[in-house]
């Protein structure tokens, strides 16, 4: 597999990890207004990890999906945390967490493909932007 098809897998796996953990925030969010900021937040996961899914088929490739188990887990960790404390802020903290680590983690992937086509680095920086963005509207839930 090339850099190319490795970087746009992990372009659509990381969106994919923040699809699964909005949805299982979801339900645990009381505060409207954080809902309605999950909700965008979802939205722009949805579009990114479908342009990434064309990508790779345009390039004969099929997408891998997030393992099973990473899925259970992050189930298990939100479900844990969110029992505990439910709170906006508490549910802000947790995403915030979420999208420090996309940010981490899309930025070496970055540097690691400099050669990569300019389309797929485009969709990684959009990525990288949208988690940078989630952290700027995420600070005013911290109470």
């Amino acid at each position: 597999m090339d850099a190319d098809v490795e970087l746009l897998n992990f372009v659509y796996q990381n969106s994919q990890m923040g699809q699964h953990s909005i949805h299982q925030l979801l339900d645990a969010t009381k505060d409207d207004i954080l809902l309605n900021h999950l909700n965008t937040q979802l939205e722009e996961y949805n579009r990114i990890n479908k342009e990434a899914k064309t990508l790779l088929h345009e390039r004969g490739y099929e997408e891998k999906d997030i393992s099973k188990m990473a899925k259970i887990s992050s189930s298990m960790s939100i479900n844990m945390k969110t029992i505990m404390d439910n709170s906006t802020t508490h549910i802000a903290e947790m995403m915030l967490q979420g999208s420090t680590i996309g940010i981490i983690d899309m930025t070496k992937k970055i540097k690691n493909y400099p050669n990569s086509d300019d389309k797929i680095v485009d969709l990684a920086h959009k990525l990288l932007r949208t988690e940078e963005s989630n952290i700027e509207h995420l600070k005013a839930f911290l109470a």
